[in-house]
């Protein structure tokens, strides 16, 4: 009963923080979407959300969302498997990691030069007679620069997932005739599914709001909802669209994670 207690008291800080910055923010976000831009309480909001416009910035956001995600998983992948085959591969790990720890925004900063027109990315395709060519602003810097920027939290989970996995099982595929491509799509693979998924959910999730590459990195070439959010709170003021297409974000992160859930057999 005591350790109930105890249990339950150190509870308190953790349900103090999830209603004060998880629910309570719902909650407020959900509170100004009925709201309209002059301040009355209305629905236009949610069917202005229906409208052309607002359905394909939707769609452009899962398309990049989805092309910044399975290049992540493609380079991710057998980065990873490498990695645990490598005799430092902590090391290198970390080595993968570090970047992630430096500033968004430096890392932008730091790819507009590169993919400026007098920058390194110009300078090497001049120099291998390519000719200099506009990188900056395009739909290729801004994908580009989003694998970079998400691709270690994609490749963590992986290795914890492979560095993880029983290499007894491997030797018993080996012994009994799987060549090494059955391996891996019937036993590597499955058995680290998990760690795929949780890498997915990691990386599509925060693609599928991102605002400040969208400006920086693709010149506003790029329209998604993060950037209309962005948009509606800090341009035109209209707190109740920014708000509702934030609900439907929400909606939608939560129903990606429904459905690239988990649960082991047996559980």
């Amino acid at each position: 009963m005591e350790n109930k207690g105890t249990r339950n008291l150190y509870m308190i800080p953790y349900a103090l923080w999830i209603i004060l910055f998880v629910i309570a923010p719902i909650f407020l976000v959900l509170y100004y979407s009925f709201f309209d831009i002059e301040g009355n309480f209305s629905l236009v909001n949610y069917k202005n959300f229906f409208t052309p416009v607002y359905l394909q910035m939707t769609l452009s956001s899962f398309w990049y969302a989805f092309l910044i995600t399975a290049i992540s998983l493609l380079v991710a992948y057998p980065t990873a498997y490498l990695l645990t085959r490598t005799k430092h591969k902590q090391l290198w790990l970390l080595l993968i990691i570090v970047p992630s720890w430096i500033n968004l925004l430096l890392k932008a900063y730091a790819f507009i030069g590169i993919f400026g027109a007098y920058g390194a990315a110009n300078n090497f395709l001049e120099w291998v007679g390519i000719g200099s060519r506009q990188l900056l602003f395009t739909d290729f810097s801004f994908v580009f620069v989003s694998v970079y920027i998400f691709i270690p939290f994609m490749i963590l989970p992986i290795f914890n997932a492979l560095d993880n996995l029983n290499p007894s099982l491997l030797y018993a595929a080996k012994d009994l005739g799987a060549s090494g491509w059955t391996t891996f799509r019937r036993v590597i693979f499955p058995l680290t599914i998990d760690g795929v998924k949780s890498g997915i959910q990691v990386v599509f999730i925060p693609a599928l709001s991102l605002f400040m590459l969208t400006r920086l990195i693709a010149g506003n070439r790029v329209i998604t909802l993060g950037t209309a959010i962005e948009q509606h709170f800090l341009v035109t003021q209209d707190w109740g669209m920014g708000s509702t297409i934030a609900v439907f974000l929400i909606l939608i992160m939560f129903l990606f994670m429904g459905l690239t859930g988990f649960r082991k057999r047996g559980a």
